[in-house]
């Protein structure tokens, strides 16, 4: 029997038509006393440029939100009209929108290993679907190639949770065809940084060239506001207009909605822009750590806030890990991946080096 076609489903086929664990995330690895290893939110304190009107917004709560003044943020940072803006609940609202809206969609197709809401999703809103498998012997590298050529609706993430491999962004861009939809799972592109260019590189978010191109983006990551939910979407505006129809009547707060507004800013962009670099160093070292460790690989070259390693016994190793303090994602839930892989956030430098101590004495033992 040869090699499992990477179309086939998991394993060669195997579950494909499961649900697999699509909704179990990294929170419910969290409990009370564990270091989060597990959520790739980041943890510092909240800037006053984006606490303060925040804060504002709670004297407004007895009127209805008005996304007007963030929408038009939002289209202003990423250069587009305002109707090729929408604001949602969050980028997993964003998933729900598309499924719900583009029920017409007969041959779906979502790029694995991947953030597991979208296929949820699809199913949720009764679609078939079906999955591409990209190879870890690959480095889980993108290959257009793969995606059938028939699929009218893809889901891609970049860079990806939780492989965070950062596929190029003319290699993304090749999915892109007449009669197809395209979304562009972004939620991590303001994590990622290039030495020799400016900005998110490999984004597409500014790019209005390609047809049915839909990319999602979350506000919760980079800026701590998981609670709040907070995200958008760009894309064609008669697309997005479907996605509005079915969403729910002022489905994004007046309080998120000054943080998108806060977000788009100037002052933010150019936060988050250091941002990304310490973390690049953070994320550096902990691969370093990482690699150092008999019987640990790290696969490829992460390019995000997580990284996801490859050991034998991983279940084992998660469970001493959690009698020792610390909470890491496993990586059996997300489809492609076993149970050998576990995910791990990019801390700061001395969290890091705490943990790598009790993961190489687990080790040990």
């Amino acid at each position: 029997m040869g090699p499992a076609d990477p179309r086939d489903g998991p394993a060669g086929g195997a579950r494909q038509d499961a649900a697999m664990d699509l909704a179990h995330h990294g929170d419910a690895e969290v409990g009370p006393g564990l270091v989060d290893l597990a959520v790739n939110v980041r943890r510092d304190a909240m800037p006053g440029w984006l606490r303060e009107p925040i804060a504002a917004a709670l004297t407004e709560l007895a009127s209805y939100p008005d996304p007007g003044p963030a929408r038009a943020a939002v289209a202003a940072r990423h250069g587009r009209p305002v109707d090729e803006v929408l604001l949602t609940a969050g980028a997993a609202e964003g998933f729900v929108l598309l499924a719900r809206a583009l029920r017409d969609a007969r041959r779906p197709v979502v790029v694995h290993p991947q953030f597991t809401e979208p296929e949820a999703a699809l199913r949720a809103a009764g679609h078939a679907v079906r999955r591409v498998l990209l190879p870890a012997d690959d480095g889980f590298r993108l290959d257009p190639g793969l995606v059938p050529a028939d699929a009218d609706l893809v889901f891609v993430g970049n860079p990806t949770n939780p492989t965070s491999v950062l596929h190029p962004a003319a290699t993304v861009a090749a999915l892109a065809r007449p009669g197809r939809v395209l979304v562009v799972d972004e939620a991590f592109a303001d994590t990622t940084v290039a030495p020799d260019r400016p900005g998110e590189p490999e984004s597409l978010a500014d790019r209005r060239d390609l047809p049915g191109l839909v990319v999602v983006r979350s506000l919760t990551k980079t800026w701590g506001l998981a609670g709040l939910r907070i995200g958008y979407l760009l894309g064609p505006a008669a697309l997005l207009a479907r996605l509005a129809a079915v969403q729910p009547l002022w489905a994004v707060s007046t309080p998120a909605l000054a943080a998108a507004r806060a977000c788009a800013g100037p002052v933010a962009v150019a936060t988050e822009r250091r941002i990304a670099a310490r973390l690049a160093a953070d994320r550096d070292h902990l691969v370093a750590r990482l690699s150092a460790l008999p019987g640990v690989r790290v696969e490829g070259a992460p390019a995000s806030a997580f990284v996801l390693i490859h050991l034998a016994g991983a279940a084992r190793v998660r469970a001493a890990l959690r009698e020792r303090g610390f909470a890491v994602r496993r990586g059996d839930t997300f489809p492609g991946l076993g149970a050998d892989w576990l995910r791990v956030a990019v801390r700061d430098t001395a969290t890091t080096d705490a943990f790598i101590a009790e993961l190489a004495r687990i080790l040990e033992a």
